[in-house]
């Protein structure tokens, strides 16, 4: 199956290209911007060499419900999805932060604590948890977001000192962070499932603040099964679930963590049709919806003239 590794469009009124790790982001006219999920999956701040089919679909679709599902809660970037990997929204000015929230201790929070760290993002942890345990509540441990390399962990207070966000704006942002995981842990919970934890990026946009790119995908999100959580959290073993962790593991497990001198491991096709199943299984999870796989031939003129539309419709 093929999968839409790079992107070079050239779409009416474009004026600027952004390639990032996962998503490739075309500016048009001053207020536009198309944002397309390619199958290129990331790990450790680390752009795996394989392509997952269906990857980039299954992530925009679940945005794109998501978006549309938490727009009563706070206002958002999207006005189209013209294609299955595409949105086109508003251009925002992005804050400079990922607002990350947890609900149990898990992934790098847990190698973390294991690690004897009891203090993350200036919240304090106490003694005594153990790995896949549920906060008394959910914490947030923003990060800086960085243009390149591996964003680092940073606290309310050291946001504000430095000004990358606005005191007023950042308590906006926190109280969006705990309505939208709020939402989004019933959501899961309605289908079975656990929201572990999550990012959500803001911006601001005439003044006020919007949330940007992606929501509760597998790329930003932990999902856990809540059947059966209880019972393997008790005896100590690893929970099922659906997120991109397991990538990461199975990496861990052939010695890579994205560290310097280390060589991804061979991503065989198999390994990668079931990198693939397992998003599509999130999707139809999540969403209650048969995933309905768009056409993989001829991928870029498909896109090209799908945006190409949204773009005229908008502009009349």
């Amino acid at each position: 199956m093929p999968a839409l590794l790079t992107t070079d469009f050239h779409f009416p009124g474009q004026t600027n290209v952004y390639h990032g790790k996962v998503r490739d982001v075309y500016s048009v006219n001053p207020d536009l911007l198309v944002m397309i999920a390619t199958d290129r999956i990331s790990a450790f701040d680390v752009v795996l060499p394989e392509g997952i089919p269906y990857k980039g679909q299954v992530l925009n679709q679940i945005a794109e419900y998501f978006l549309d599902a938490t727009a009563d809660i706070v206002p958002n970037w999207k006005l189209a999805s013209p294609d299955p990997m595409v949105t086109v929204g508003r251009r925002a000015e992005g804050l400079r932060v990922e607002m990350i929230i947890r609900g149990y201790l898990t992934g790098s929070a847990w190698r973390e604590y294991a690690a004897g760290c009891r203090e993350i993002c200036g919240v304090k942890l106490p003694d005594g948890m153990r790995e896949n345990e549920k906060f008394p509540e959910p914490i947030i441990t923003p990060t800086t977001k960085a243009d390149a390399g591996h964003d680092e962990n940073i606290s309310r207070e050291e946001i504000i000192a430095q000004g990358l966000v606005s005191a007023e704006d950042y308590a906006q942002v926190e109280a969006y962070t705990r309505a939208l995981f709020e939402r989004g842990s019933q959501m899961a919970a309605d289908k079975g499932l656990i929201l572990v934890d999550t990012k959500y990026e803001f911006g601001l946009l005439d003044g006020k603040v919007i949330l940007i790119d992606e929501i509760h995908t597998p790329d930003s999100s932990r999902y856990f099964y809540a059947d059966g959580y209880q019972e393997r959290f008790e005896k100590g073993e690893p929970q099922r679930q659906l997120s991109k962790e397991f990538v990461r593991q199975w990496l861990i497990e052939r010695g890579f963590m994205g560290k310097a001198g280390q060589q991804v491991p061979e991503m065989t096709p198999e390994f990668v049709d079931s990198v693939s199943k397992r998003y599509i299984e999130l999707y139809e999870h999540i969403t209650g919806k048969t995933f309905v796989p768009a056409p993989e031939t001829n991928l870029e003129d498909r896109i090209a003239v799908n945006v190409t539309d949204c773009l005229t419709q908008l502009a009349q």
